[in-house]
């Protein structure tokens, strides 16, 4: 019994060295295999048309995916400036043109929108369309709450118009109607120009 065992011992011993040379052997067959697969897969992404694929290193990679989201970004800024005016700046300006001017020809309520717009540009005015308007003394429709009655059609467009830089009526700061103003102060201001019932003045 001792003498098979001691046998089967031996062959054991003889077998363990060719297994461990022929596992060598496949482990560096399989590696040689997988680095010249990888090869032929990187030679061909290479020979794409793609020019992604065509870039030497990973930081032009990386530039290279990020372009469509900066270019993207771009354009909102672009977007951005274009419009100046958010949805409720405008709707709230609409509805100062509508009690202002209602009744006033569409010229005369794009000149009324330009002046609250020349005022935002202004330095000795507050620098948003919101803080113009709600200036203390500023426009009659805020005092006595009209400005909260819904704009018209006209008084929408008119405002559209008057973001138009290239559309421009007027570079008055202040406009009134003198048959029925009664502050001694506007009166002295230049007029530049006079629309309807309304007087453009800087």
């Amino acid at each position: 019994m001792k003498s098979k065992f001691a046998a089967l011992a031996a062959f054991l011993i003889c077998m363990l060295p060719a297994a461990r040379i022929e596992h060598a052997q496949a482990v560096m067959l399989f590696s040689k295999k997988d680095k010249q697969e990888m090869e032929r897969l990187m030679e061909s992404l290479k020979q794409e048309e793609n020019p992604a694929f065509q870039l030497t290193d990973e930081k032009s990679f990386i530039e290279a995916a990020h372009l469509p989201a900066e270019e993207e970004q771009e354009k909102e800024e672009a977007d951005e400036e274009t419009t100046d005016l958010s949805h409720k700046e405008k709707d709230l300006l609409s509805r100062l043109v509508h009690a202002e001017a209602k009744g006033e020809s569409f010229e005369g309520k794009v000149a009324v929108a330009n002046v609250v717009l020349n005022r935002v540009e202004d330095g000795r005015f507050p620098d948003s369309v919101k803080s113009v308007i709600y200036q203390r003394n500023a426009f009659e429709p805020v005092l006595n709450g009209s400005i909260e009655k819904k704009a018209d059609r006209e008084s929408v467009e008119a405002v559209e118009e008057a973001v138009d830089q290239n559309k421009k009526e007027t570079d008055a700061l202040f406009f009134y109607n003198p048959d029925i103003a009664s502050d001694d102060w506007i009166k002295t201001r230049k007029v530049v120009k006079r629309i309807g019932n309304h007087v453009f003045a800087i």
